[in-house]
């Protein structure tokens, strides 16, 4: 493990020190990013107000406030577009260079959007989940989140930055068939938002729906770590959530694992 991280580690700071460097472009991002988050607040804010329910899907309107900026944190923890990096790589052809390199590319990459993720989190994930906390105390009169819920929100987290980067360096592996995948990230970004409980969360969907979703990989992604810090998931509920992270870990690291000796059979590279 220690050899491990001596190798790699270096791909995770040179990430962070990169996006120290382009600090200006990645604050647009966080005040876009948050933007959205505002529009969602103020949509679902209506849709309670306007259904004189006090909970809708499982979740009151407090509870919603909560989802929605946390829904925002744990993006930041846990998205990174690890595909792009497959892509460039791919068109530049630097891609050949990392096949002879004694090193995993796989897990160079998972180094470096740890890095970005580290970034994302430090600036300004945390700060909004600071404010969110003492907002939760103060204005919504809710109690705060137990160190208990701290940390088992964390390590679902992290299962689920594994299960996204996972999942999206699968997904980059398409490049190799057809080079260009910019369009094809535009439609995964705007399904996985659906898929993830972003844009929705996955309470409000019929039984049958949820069914479905639970057997694949992406309520797990956002969703799960989300509805456990909300405490949603309790005793054998949250044991089997974890454990269903778990599963998917692995399945999509095996998955990779097959994909990637595939791909790097039928390689053709266009620069470099």
């Amino acid at each position: 493990m220690g050899r491990l991280l001596k190798i790699y580690m270096p791909f995770a700071s040179n990430e962070l020190k990169r996006q120290l460097a382009y600090r200006g472009a990645f604050y647009l991002f966080i005040i876009t990013s948050l933007f959205s988050s505002f529009i969602s607040y103020y949509l679902w804010m209506a849709v309670y107000g306007s259904s004189g329910q006090g909970v809708l899907g499982g979740l009151t309107q407090n509870e919603m406030v909560v989802y929605i900026f946390m829904v925002y944190v744990t993006s930041s923890i846990v998205t990174v577009s690890l595909s792009t990096w497959v892509s460039d790589d791919v068109v530049q052809g630097t891609v050949a260079m990392n096949l002879i390199k004694p090193i995993d590319y796989r897990l160079s990459l998972i180094a470096k959007a740890l890095g970005r993720v580290s970034f994302q989190f430090l600036a300004p994930a945390v700060f909004v989940w600071i404010g969110l906390e003492i907002y939760k105390v103060t204005v919504l009169d809710m109690a705060p989140v137990s160190v208990m819920g701290v940390v088992l929100y964390l390590f679902s987290s992290g299962m689920s930055f594994l299960l996204f980067v996972l999942f999206d360096f699968c997904f980059g592996m398409i490049a190799f068939f057809t080079t260009y995948i910019f369009g094809l990230r535009m439609v995964k970004e705007a399904l996985l938002g659906f898929l993830t409980g972003q844009l929705i969360p996955i309470s409000f969907f019929p039984e049958a729906v949820q069914r479905v979703f639970g057997f694949l990989p992406f309520s797990s992604m956002i969703y799960t770590p989300v509805m456990i810090y909300l405490g949603k998931y309790t005793g054998r509920t949250l044991a089997f959530m974890l454990l269903r992270q778990g599963i998917w870990v692995l399945a999509l690291y095996g998955l990779g694992s097959l994909i990637w000796k595939m791909v790097t059979k039928r390689l053709v590279v266009l620069g470099g």
